[in-house]
């Protein structure tokens, strides 16, 4: 029986720091503070949020290196769901990403094409034809070099931590604290605690991008060194990140106008550059749009190809090309999944579903290092989780209070979304009969 492709291994640390970094920091840190806002109600409510959401994050974040370190395959979390808990549950969250991965990625190319927009007068339709532009030269650059878009992604990633730098730079150099919610002229403003559990789902959708950072560890260099090392300077920079963004936004505006404003970070360089500071940031958010779609691009179609070949269907779709060394095909199945959400659905929708099917799998491969330890004591660990058990229960907990409060506050939205991981049951139970019939 012949040996399963595999793909080259030409990724360093570097590379992988700014993928963590280019794929977490998309379209969140741009959009939510709003959100976040309106559930809170002050300032204290903001950071707490945001340091909870870093906090959970990072929990995750440790807990996934080890499995990544341990079975360090293309496919991240469905390998490991498929090596603890076997192959019904792997199939089951592959079902999930094939239905809602690509709607992550077509969200983070309308966000591209809106703010083009603001800069270049766009025709009617042209949002979604500039989101489909982008989305076809990031998945080319996949399609012919892994290394390319390693490349890429490290000159987007620095990129847009230094246009984010810019921003919070020019907030506290040229705005004035007295018009600001951290004025001492702001009212002072009690917290609504009970808004916090379903305020972490936005900031969820602004940190997704841990689950997406895993898919490459089979094309990693060293994976017991690297991936550790890498997913943690990774996260820690981007909490820092948003915390200072956020600063910025305080600093600046106050609590009313943020939490009435979706683009806050267009008001900030409006109120603190003028009529050029719309531009500015318009650019801003480009740049971190693109390199997030880039990354997604890069790492979600590595899952399929790991999906499809376990699963033995689609078997065409696993080939690896012969000059690239990629999974092609499906960087291009990919692709157009993504431009059908381009064309279909709205951000918002795109990004409320994707987070609130996709984040219980997380928790339950997180879960999945307590489990593994149990079951497969002699798998080689170049990397244990820190903090064991605890570390990977922080996060399991703050998953499933970010579920429960996404399930009070919207039910019919949360209950279609882990509908649609449900219906992978019978597609699995359907397969495995087929074989069996075979």
């Amino acid at each position: 029986m012949p040996s399963a492709p595999e793909l080259a291994r030409r990724l360093g640390f570097w590379a992988v720091v700014s993928l963590v970094i280019g794929t977490i920091i998309g379209s969140g840190v741009f959009r939510v503070t709003a959100g976040i806002a309106r559930e809170v109600d002050s300032v204290l409510g903001i950071a707490v949020v945001w340091i909870l959401g870093g906090l959970i994050t990072l929990c995750g974040t440790l807990a996934l290196a080890e499995l990544a370190a341990a079975w360090p395959d293309s496919g991240g979390i469905l390998v490991y769901l498929r090596e603890v808990y076997g192959r019904g549950t792997a199939f089951v969250f592959g079902w999930t990403m094939i239905v809602l991965a690509p709607a992550s990625a077509g969200a983070l190319a309308l966000v591209f094409g809106e703010y083009f927009g603001t800069v270049v007068p766009l025709p009617p339709h042209g949002v979604q034809l500039i989101a489909t532009a982008a989305t076809i030269v990031v998945a080319a650059q996949s399609y012919v070099s892994t290394r390319g878009a390693g490349v890429l992604q490290t000159i987007s990633a620095a990129a847009k931590v230094a246009a984010i730098a810019g921003l919070v730079l020019a907030a506290f150099a040229f705005g004035h604290l007295d018009g600001g919610a951290l004025g001492p002229a702001a009212a002072p403003i009690a917290t609504n605690w009970w808004g916090i559990g379903i305020a972490l789902v936005p900031v969820a959708w602004a940190y997704n991008g841990l689950g997406d950072i895993v898919y490459v560890a089979g094309e990693v260099r060293d994976p017991g060194r690297i991936l550790p090392r890498a997913f943690i300077a990774g996260t820690l920079a981007v909490v820092a990140i948003y915390l200072s963004a956020n600063a910025a936004y305080l600093y600046v505006l106050p609590l009313s106008t943020i939490a009435a404003s979706p683009l806050v970070a267009a008001d900030v360089g409006l109120k603190v550059l003028g009529p050029a500071g719309g531009a500015i940031v318009a650019v801003m958010v480009m740049i971190s749009t693109f390199g997030a779609l880039n990354g997604l691009v890069l790492t979600q179609p590595r899952l399929f190809f790991a999906m499809a070949r376990d699963a033995g269907v689609l078997p065409a779709l696993t080939t690896v090309h012969p000059r690239y060394g990629t999974p092609h095909l499906m960087v291009v199945a990919y692709a157009a999944a993504s431009l059908l959400c381009v064309w279909w659905r709205s951000f918002e929708q795109l990004t409320q579903a994707f987070v609130l099917g996709v984040w219980p799998f997380y928790a339950l491969a997180a879960f999945g290092v307590l489990v593994a330890r149990r079951t497969h004591p002699g798998v080689p660990r170049p990397y244990l989780t820190p903090g064991y058990p605890v570390v990977p229960l922080i996060f399991v907990v703050g998953v499933a209070w970010i579920v429960g409060s996404a399930l009070v506050a919207t039910p019919v939205l949360t209950l279609v979304s882990l509908g649609l991981s449900a219906t992978g049951i019978p597609v699995y139970l359907w397969i495995r009969s087929r074989r069996r019939v075979q």
